[in-house]
């Protein structure tokens, strides 16, 4: 038998766990992936979101950062993000592509004429435009991340002209498109994960492989690879995204602390790639004869009115 003591206290307990549960009082934890090491601008850029939604929230919600692949390779961590198994997952748009058909179109080579003229299309209504239209997949997007621009490096010689990417076995994401875009230069593309791209270059199973500088560096492929040419051939960004069944979990005041939350850093992000990328590379090679050789490519995208129109749009953001 219960004492008129103990129901008392039971009952207060439960009232304590109604009201907090109804506020949203109870903390709660988002796991976010990035493949990332630790002191990698994407991961930094997530831990300052944290720290700014931890703030907003009084401590209410926390965002634990899994770094390094903790979580698996991008191609697992999106589809783990697309279940609701992952909160949060920085990714790249080349993979998330496979299920968002816009992100395929961001990822087109030589798309966008500078880092400048992708920002500003990120920065307005395509940006939003775009970031609008993951739902219906599984995701809400947040937030844009720089993530540089790609260009190949390799082993065997430095790239200054398509003869010289003939023969060339170049590592590409596990896209159709990136490894399209590879054959239309006279290389063979290699799909690897990316955690595999160093045991690739160190025993000479690639050549090389196409990243951005700070990537090159901080996975130090440079020490197998010492020949970086500044094609900047994609633009391509990076995208957070949120797992839907996480999102519709949240109230709509929370919704609104993780969006502004999640372009917040994005400056800081900028400055971050600035500082990284200021680095030897080389820069003396003749573009033109790269970006002509990616016509097939656009032939085959803009099969796709939507894609088509898409790409036209950009083109046209001065």
């Amino acid at each position: 038998m219960y004492s008129r003591a103990d129901l008392s206290r039971t009952a207060i307990l439960v009232a304590l766990f109604l009201t907090a549960a109804s506020t949203g009082a109870v903390a709660r934890e988002f796991r976010a992936a990035d493949t990332q090491s630790e002191d990698y601008p994407t991961v930094q850029a997530l831990r300052y979101m944290g720290r700014v939604i931890a703030e907003r929230s009084s401590d209410r919600l926390q965002i634990r950062v899994f770094h390094s692949r903790q979580l698996g390779e991008e191609k697992e961590t999106i589809e783990q993000t697309r279940v609701g198994a992952i909160d949060l997952n920085r990714t790249n748009v080349a993979l998330v592509g496979t299920f968002v058909p816009a992100m395929n179109v961001l990822a087109m080579p030589f798309l966008f004429r500078s880092i400048e003229h992708l920002e500003k299309v990120l920065d307005g209504p395509i940006g939003n435009e775009i970031l609008g239209s993951f739902e219906p997949y599984g995701f809400v997007g947040l937030a844009f991340y720089d993530s540089g621009a790609r260009s190949i490096y390799n082993s065997i010689r430095p790239v200054r002209s398509l003869a010289d990417m003939r023969g060339l076995r170049l590592r590409v994401q596990q896209s159709e498109l990136m490894s399209d875009m590879i054959k239309a230069l006279g290389a063979e593309p290699i799909e690897l994960p990316y955690g595999q791209v160093l045991t690739g270059l160190a025993t000479k199973l690639i050549d090389g492989a196409e990243n951005n500088w700070p990537s090159f560096v901080t996975t130090d492929h440079y020490k197998y690879a010492g020949y970086y040419s500044l094609t900047e051939h994609t633009m391509s960004p990076e995208v957070l995204v949120m797992s839907q069944k996480a999102w519709e979990s949240l109230s709509a005041d929370d919704r609104k602390i993780f969006r502004d939350a999640a372009i917040q850093p994005r400056q800081f992000m900028r400055t971050k790639w600035k500082d990284l990328e200021q680095r030897s590379i080389v820069t003396d090679l003749d573009r033109k004869p790269f970006e002509a050789a990616m016509a097939g490519i656009y032939a085959k995208a803009q099969r796709d009115p939507a894609a088509a129109q898409l790409i036209e749009r950009i083109r046209k953001v001065e």
